[in-house]
C-alpha cells in the first residue's frame, strides 16, 4: 500500500495553483510560501494520528482561509448587538464621527501637533487639549496621556515617590486586567498605607496615619464594583480640608471620566471631574474612553504647580499620547464645549435613547427578520468599570432557537462568524438583539446578516 504521505502535493504543485498565485500577488512568494509548508506540516501530523490525505483543493482551502485569519486587517468592525454601551471586549467607546475625521486628518497629513502657527517655534501637544479640559472642569491645568492607568502611575510617581500614599483599605481595588491599586503604587515608588476597613473607613483613620513621611491622600472611585449595605467612606471634600490642614495633597482617581450627570438618566450619580476640582484635590485622574466617550487616554487636571510637576517627570515621554488620540480627544471634548455631547458623542446617544424609539426600532427589525423574531423587553447596561449594577430599560429583538439546529449557541457563533460579525447576547435559549448599542449606519447590515444566519 502507497504510504499517504506521497500522496501530498509537492510545493512546486502548490505555487502553479492558481488561487496560490492569487494569493503570492496579493502578499508575497516568501510569506505565501510559509503558509504552505505550515499547512503541509499539519496536514502529515493529522496522517500521522490517522486521518486520510486530503485532496489538492482541500489545502489550497486551508490555506486561503490561513491566509485570511491571519492577515485580514485587524481590528475588524463588528456590530455591536448586546446592549453593554461600553463593552471592553468589542473597543469601548466608538467615537463620533467628528473625532473620527479629526483622527483621519491627523494621520494621513502634516499637522500643528509641536508647532506654534504664531511664532513659528516649538510649541507643546498638550496647550490646546489641556485649555479645553481647563475650560469643562475648571481646573487650573492639565495634561494627557495613553490611558488612566498611566496616568495614575506618572501622578504617583512625580508627587509622591518615596513617600507614604495613604489609601482607604476598600479602595485598594483591583480594576480590569489584574490592574491593581498597590501594585501602581509600588510600581511609582510610593509607599502604600492602608487605613480603615474593606467596608468603613473615616477621615480620622486617614489623620491617624499621618507622619512626616506622608506624601498623599488617595482616594479611588470604586468604578467596577458596589459594596452595599454597612458602609462608610469619607468624601473628598473631608479628605481635602484635612489635607490642607497638614499640607498634604489630595489625589483622587474617578475612573470613567463622566462629564454629565448621570441622574439625569435614571442612572445612579457618577462623580465627576468637575465636582472633583471643585473640592480641591490637587490632581483628578480619569480615562477618555469610557463615559467621556472618547479614545483611550488618561486625562489629569488639577492644581498648576501639581500639572507642572507631573508634565516634568520622565515618565510623562514614556506614556505620551499620540496625534491620533489627541486629535479624537479634542474633537470630542469640543461635543461637550458646543453641549451637543448627547446628540454627537455615541456613548451618550446610547444612554439618552428613549425607549419609544427603541420600541419602534426592535418592531421594525422583528417584522424584518420574520417569525422567529418578536419584541421583548430587556435591560441595557453601560458597562467597560462604569456605573456598576446600574441598568437603562430596552426594547430588543428576541430570536426564537427552538429547532433551529445547535440551538443558540450555534445561531450566536454564526452571527460572529458573518461579515461584519454581529454580538448579540443568549438568555434562556433566544439570541436578543438589542438596538440600543447598533449604529445608526449599521442597521441594514444587521439584518441582512441576521437573516443569513437564520438560514
Amino acid at each position: 500500500m502507497a504510504s499517504p504521505y506521497r500522496s501530498l502535493p509537492s510545493v512546486d504543485r502548490f505555487l502553479s495553483d492558481d488561487r496560490i498565485l492569487r494569493l503570492v500577488s496579493s502578499y508575497s512568494r516568501e510569506a505565501v510560501l510559509d503558509l504552505v509548508k505550515a499547512q503541509l506540516d499539519d496536514t502529515r501530523r493529522a496522517i500521522t494520528s490517522g486521518a486520510e490525505a486530503p485532496a489538492l483543493d482541500e489545502l489550497v482551502d486551508a490555506i486561503e482561509a490561513r491566509a485570511s485569519a491571519q492577515w485580514s486587517p485587524w481590528p475588524a468592525p463588528i456590530i455591536n448587538a448586546t446592549g453593554v454601551i461600553l463593552h471592553t471586549n468589542l473597543g469601548r467607546a466608538p467615537l463620533s464621527h467628528e473625532a473620527t475625521e479629526a483622527a483621519r486628518l491627523a494621520a494621513t497629513g502634516y499637522s500643528d501637533l509641536e508647532l506654534d502657527l504664531h511664532t513659528g517655534r516649538r510649541g507643546s501637544r498638550q496647550a490646546y487639549i489641556g485649555s479645553l479640559l481647563c475650560q469643562l472642569t475648571g481646573a487650573e491645568a492639565a495634561i494627557v496621556v495613553n490611558n488612566n492607568a498611566a496616568a495614575i502611575l506618572l501622578g504617583l510617581a512625580a508627587i509622591a515617590a518615596g513617600k507614604e500614599v495613604i489609601v482607604s483599605r476598600g479602595e485598594a481595588i483591583e480594576i480590569g486586567g489584574g490592574f491593581r491599586i498597590p501594585d501602581v503604587l509600588r510600581q511609582s515608588g510610593a509607599i502604600l498605607v492602608e487605613v480603615g476597613t474593606t467596608n468603613r473607613t473615616y477621615v480620622r483613620d486617614f489623620e491617624a496615619a499621618i507622619t512626616e513621611d506622608t506624601g498623599a491622600f488617595l482616594s479611588a472611585h470604586a468604578s467596577n464594583f458596589r459594596v452595599t449595605g454597612f458602609t462608610h467612606s469619607p468624601e473628598l471634600s473631608e479628605l481635602v480640608e484635612a489635607g490642607r490642614q497638614r499640607g498634604i495633597i489630595v489625589l483622587h482617581d474617578l475612573g470613567s471620566g463622566c462629564l454629565l450627570d448621570t441622574s439625569r438618566y435614571g442612572l445612579a450619580h457618577e462623580p465627576t471631574p468637575q465636582e472633583s476640582v471643585r473640592a480641591g484635590a490637587g490632581l483628578a485622574f480619569f480615562s477618555g474612553d469610557k463615559l467621556l466617550g472618547g479614545p483611550q487616554a488618561g486625562i489629569v487636571v488639577g492644581k498648576q504647580h501639581l500639572i507642572d510637576v507631573v508634565s516634568k517627570h520622565p515618565l510623562a515621554r514614556a506614556v505620551r499620547i499620540d496625534k491620533l488620540s489627541i486629535a479624537a480627544l479634542s474633537a470630542t471634548l469640543l461635543h461637550y464645549i458646543k453641549q451637543e455631547a448627547e446628540e454627537k458623542v455615541p456613548v451618550w446617544r446610547m444612554i439618552a435613547m428613549p425607549l419609544s424609539r427603541l420600541e419602534a426600532t426592535s418592531r421594525r427589525w422583528s417584522e424584518a427578520l420574520g417569525p422567529r423574531a418578536s419584541v421583548a423587553d430587556s435591560l441595557s447596561t453601560i458597562g467597560g468599570g462604569s456605573l456598576p449594577g446600574e441598568t437603562l430599560p430596552s426594547r430588543v429583538v428576541s430570536i426564537d432557537t427552538t429547532g433551529y439546529r445547535g440551538g443558540a449557541e450555534v445561531l450566536a457563533q454564526r452571527l460572529r462568524e458573518g461579515r461584519p460579525p454581529i454580538v448579540g447576547r443568549i438568555e434562556d435559549e433566544r439570541i436578543l438583539i438589542d438596538p440600543r448599542t447598533v449604529l445608526p449606519e449599521d442597521e441594514e447590515a444587521l439584518l441582512r446578516g441576521v437573516r443569513q444566519a437564520l438560514s
